[in-house]
């Protein structure tokens, strides 16, 4: 029987066991920094963007990012599939919608909250070890809900490694690199989805 973590466990010693556990299934062994979390973000414009979706939030570095910047006429809807991480999640953002639930059901979670379009997703899933068809249909789904202008956002710590991959479903990919983080990371920010 496993127990659960206590809120006195540090996020990165949670966040290591579960990479230990998980391996593939967690893009990294330590949490992303702050300094990711914030570049991720930056350059999403909150006056305008009515819904932000965060995939696989971990313990909630870019979740408390973006419950900062976020205005009252944004929605966050933030999608975690473990439960010490959701648990740790609402204990950390109470008034947060923390959804426990696999990423692969995004279109039924919109559909139970009312929501049609999405403007930005931050994506800290390890889509390239996906399998292929599972891969496929969560970007489908992404690109059924997001914005004409909208972003996809990915966490990477291969960096550039998998931009072709991401020019397969988006016209425009741009890669952005983050040294402040351990190990070195960055993300790419996808426009303009491909049929």
């Amino acid at each position: 029987m496993s127990v659960s973590p206590s809120a006195a466990t540090p996020d990165w010693l949670l966040f290591f066991r579960k990479f230990l556990q998980q391996g593939r299934a967690i893009a990294s062994f330590v949490p992303s920094s702050a300094f990711l979390a914030q570049a991720v973000v930056r350059t999403i414009h909150f006056s305008s963007a009515r819904c932000v979706v965060e995939l696989g939030a971990g313990t909630g570095p870019i979740t408390a990012e973006l419950l900062r910047l976020a205005p009252p006429g944004c929605r966050c809807v933030i999608i975690e599939r473990d439960p010490d991480f959701c648990r740790r999640l609402r204990e950390r953002f109470p008034q947060a919608d923390v959804a426990e639930a696999d990423a692969a059901h995004l279109d039924q979670l919109l559909r139970d909250r009312g929501v049609n379009t999405i403007d930005h997703v931050i994506c800290g899933l390890p889509l390239p070890s996906f399998p292929p068809r599972m891969r496929a249909q969560l970007l489908a789904s992404i690109h059924r809900h997001l914005s004409s202008e909208g972003t996809f956002r990915q966490l990477t710590h291969m960096p550039w490694i998998y931009q072709r991959l991401y020019q397969r479903y988006f016209a425009e990919v741009r890669f952005h690199l983050v040294l402040r983080n351990l190990p070195p990371a960055g993300f790419y920010v996808c426009r303009g989805v491909r049929s």
